[in-house]
């Protein structure tokens, strides 16, 4: 009897010890994001990338011209969430995303889209399209990704691939105006001469793209100027590591619709962050801006490699503000 009680319990003791060996390394993904090797291959315990925002941007009020994005749009929410990172457009799918209301109800997105930001280093914003929730009585608090969703391929191949599954952000309300999430160097060999916004001159000795939440205008519905631009302070550092603010000489990215800007320098000093003051960039629901600072990725700088971060929209259709 003791004999085949020892054999019972060995026989348990084994068949647990297989079912967690099996389902750790073939099934079980974790809570926070996988990362990728170049190989293809998951590897868990790296910096985790994630949602850098989900920015309710519109409620029941996407024009009727959201159906060139999406048969259907017109009339649903939208809401652009930024990734850490670029990610893989193959990779993207709605059921890949759920929003949490206030009161807990969960919602799928009816489709997602990465117009109109779809310039070469700008595939970080999604918009997501949908019925969220409303924004008196339950609007939506929480976006989650619940599927595979890849950042893609740097060009100089140090850093790991990410799965996204996992990562969440709490939603910025509805009446609350856009802010800078994301800001970074964009090395000069990399800068894209065909894309749909406005380019940087030929001059510019450094560039900076800067993300919103959402998409910005003047309250009129009109680009950005050049008092706007002179309404950009970027901080940069000089050899002997002190500081100065200077102004952009130029825009760039602009009259595309999107959240992008290029800050356009005529400096080679480090830029290492970026604030733009309250009250002047409008969203598309018409709230405006609060004082808002970002910090630079500035690993790109000089040496042209893509940073670690810490944590295609055809030209003849109109285009869509995020």
């Amino acid at each position: 009897m003791k004999y085949k009680t020892y054999l019972v319990h060995l026989s348990i003791f084994c068949s647990c010890f297989v079912f967690s060996f099996f389902s750790s390394a073939f099934g079980q993904k974790p809570e926070n994001e996988s990362t990728l090797t170049s190989s293809g291959s998951l590897t868990n315990n790296q910096p985790a990338s994630g949602l850098l925002s989900a920015f309710f941007g519109l409620d029941n009020a996407l024009p009727f011209r959201a159906n060139l994005l999406c048969l259907g749009a017109s009339g649903l929410d939208g809401m652009p969430v930024v990734l850490s990172r670029t990610i893989e457009p193959d990779s993207l799918q709605p059921e890949d995303f759920q929003i949490v209301t206030k009161s807990g109800v969960i919602h799928s997105p009816h489709c997602v889209t990465l117009r109109p930001a779809q310039d070469p280093g700008e595939l970080r914003t999604v918009l997501l399209i949908g019925e969220f929730g409303n924004a008196d009585d339950d609007p939506p608090a929480l976006v989650r990704v619940v599927g595979d969703i890849f950042s893609d391929e740097n060009s100089s191949g140090k850093r790991s691939r990410v799965n996204f599954r996992g990562a969440q952000v709490e939603v910025t309300p509805l009446h609350e105006g856009p802010s800078l999430v994301f800001a970074e160097i964009v090395p000069l060999s990399e800068v894209a001469k065909d894309t749909r916004g406005s380019a940087c001159p030929d001059e510019a000795t450094q560039i900076v793209r800067v993300v919103w939440n959402g998409g910005v205008r003047l309250l009129n519905r009109e680009e950005l100027g050049d008092f706007e631009r002179m309404l950009y302070e970027v901080t940069v550092r000089t050899k002997d590591s002190s500081e100065r603010r200077i102004n952009p000489a130029a825009l760039g990215d602009l009259g595309d619709g999107d959240n992008n800007h290029l800050l356009c320098l005529n400096t080679e000093d480090v830029a290492v962050s970026v604030r733009f003051p309250a009250g002047y960039l409008a969203d598309p629901n018409l709230d405006l801006n609060p004082d808002t600072f970002v910090k630079i990725n500035s690993a790109n700088a000089k040496s042209g490699n893509e940073s670690d971060e810490r944590f295609n929209f055809q030209p003849n259709e109109k285009h869509l503000e995020l």
